[in-house]
């Protein structure tokens, strides 16, 4: 990479041996985050979450890797007692993976990529230095949640909307993450230690569960809340993380989940989303031409911008939808769950004297993009989203040898993007979507399955209400979709902040929107065996930042 090369700060550690494969066992079950601790490196005071083993199983299985550097110390006692339930299902799943670990190894580098480097050499800290930290922009996280730990859980770097997720209805405490990935994501775009926009606010919006379920129709009512409360008193959200996709091959002319996306978009949200981590098909949204999709580069040593490659997982697309632009994906370390799911599957993923986690995947990039953005838009308030993903493209550094719809306008530059001049004609003129569609389409491969071997599919969305396509898009596109805490004809959430900030025992200094519990039939998150958001059983593409390394 590009830029000065100062010494990165020591309390994101330094660089580190060549890593191994680890062998995360695959089990579904609910591993709680460390409820109340404000500081990470220390014990976790959490535990277990409640857990069944499935009856059913996924209908297709993934050769994922995940790599990791063995830099941990042991294990904190809640990691070891769900290793040991990990150890029960283990044969199960290593016959159904048998050469797990074997596709993506070449994602493996020799080291760190720490984010204190990326931010010296990629131009974030420069910005930073002359003020620009993207202070009073609110980044909505659509995500597994985001834990209270040290450097995001802070008034003025969280707020944590209505918790979407099945952990809430299953007992969990609302908005945090059991998981690990949304935690992770928050650090790299927000984190006050070496975020891109460390002055930025993530606004949490939880759909994913500790094990990774998650139905279409919750991300699309997380875009729907958003775009609903973007201006609220308080509020000021230009912006979407959406690391989530599905294998849907849906025209994005009549997909309900691109729909929602260009709501947002059209209403003054720049949306930016994973490519995917298959190195092929782009995932439905990243298929929308109106948001910024992003893929990954494997910057190797960041100081030298001449081994940048295009990291081996990163999705391509076609030549008439490709990646928009590109940005740093493998091996970023960022902010760790003690004792969440990646935690105790991942133990090598820890990092940096066990201090943070490393992982990789577009997921990543599109977190620093998103706190690319906010960078941008603190400098330039008046830029539309069209005019931020013009900036963005036209700005961009192309890797030499690499398709043009592998790359787009190629790695990201944000000096350069803040010093020049909006683009001309940056106004998209795609034809736009319906979402008319059904919404069975848009979730592709990735359909939930209960504990009695029901799975949810067709016309109705999680709480088993039918959905009307022709019905809720308007609502969509205007940005009416919700009505205080109801979507789609259900009571979803509450309809205001929590004044405590002590919520299900859980110590926030951030605010907490209410939730509600759901009277509908849910999918309970430890008895699903569609594990959307988990590397290393599922096929359909969503969440993954597939590489805990």
């Amino acid at each position: 990479m590009t830029g000065s090369t100062g010494t990165p700060q020591r309390h994101e550690g330094w660089r580190w041996a060549p890593r191994r494969m680890a062998q995360g066992a695959a089990v579904s079950m609910l591993v709680a985050a460390v409820v109340g601790t404000a500081a990470i490196g220390g014990t976790g005071s959490g535990g277990r979450g409640s857990r069944s083993k499935s009856t059913t199983t996924t209908t297709t299985t993934a050769k994922l890797a995940a790599t990791a550097t063995t830099t941990s110390t042991a294990p904190t006692t809640a990691a070891t007692e769900a290793s040991d339930d990990v150890a029960d299902d283990a044969g199960t799943a290593v016959k159904e993976r048998a050469d797990f670990g074997s596709k993506f190894a070449e994602w493996n580098t020799t080291r760190n990529v720490l984010r204190t480097e990326l931010n010296l050499t990629m131009g974030p800290a420069a910005a930073q230095r002359s003020g620009v930290k993207g202070t009073g922009i609110d980044v909505a996280l659509i995500d597994t949640g985001v834990a209270p730990v040290k450097h995001i859980n802070t008034a003025d770097a969280l707020v944590n909307g209505p918790d979407l997720s099945l952990d809430r209805q299953a007992g969990m405490p609302a908005s945090v993450d059991g998981y690990g990935h949304g935690t992770h994501l928050a650090g790299i775009i927000a984190g006050r230690d070496a975020g891109v926009a460390p002055g930025s606010r993530i606004v949490n919006m939880k759909v994913g569960a500790s094990d990774g379920a998650v139905d279409v129709s919750q991300v699309i009512a997380a875009i729907d809340w958003t775009v609903a409360h973007r201006k609220d008193a308080g509020m000021n959200i230009r912006v979407i993380n959406l690391a989530y996709g599905t294998d849907s091959e849906q025209l994005y002319t009549a997909s309900p989940l691109t729909h929602a996306v260009e709501s947002a978009w059209r209403n003054g949200i720049v949306v930016v989303v994973s490519a995917g981590n298959d190195a092929g098909a782009l995932t439905n949204p990243a298929t929308d031409p109106y948001v910024i999709t992003v893929g990954s580069v494997d910057t190797n040593d960041p100081y030298n911008a001449a081994d940048d490659a295009l990291a081996p997982f990163s999705a391509v697309g076609t030549a008439a939808r490709g990646v928009d632009v590109l940005a740093p994906g493998t091996s970023i370390t960022s902010l760790r769950v003690p004792a969440g799911m990646v935690d105790t599957l991942y133990p090598e993923s820890r990092a940096v004297f066990d201090l943070y986690t490393k992982g990789s995947g577009t997921s990543q990039s599109a977190a620093w993009v998103s706190g690319a953005v906010a960078l941008l838009l603190q400098a330039r308030p008046e830029l539309t989203p069209d005019e931020v993903k013009a900036l963005l493209r036209t700005t961009a550094r192309p890797l030499t040898g690499v398709a043009a719809n592998a790359q787009g306008g190629g790695v990201i530059d944000i000096t350069k993007a803040l010093a020049t001049p909006t683009p001309p004609n940056s106004k998209q003129t795609f034809k736009k979507s319906t979402g008319t569609g059904p919404i069975e389409a848009s979730r592709g491969t990735a359909h939930l399955s209960a504990d009695d071997g029901s799975i949810l599919s067709g016309e109705i969305d999680v709480m088993g209400q039918a959905w009307v396509g022709s019905t809720w898009a308007p609502k969509s596109t205007a940005g009416t979709a919700w009505s205080g805490g109801t979507w789609n004809g259900n009571t979803w959430a509450g309809s205001d902040f929590d004044p405590s900030l002590t919520v299900d025992g859980v110590v926030w200094s951030a605010r907490t929107w209410r939730s509600a519990s759901w009277n509908a039939r849910t999918w309970r998150a430890d008895l699903w065996a569609a594990r959307t958001w988990r590397s290393e059983l599922w096929a359909a593409r969503t969440w993954r930042g597939d590489g805990w390394a």
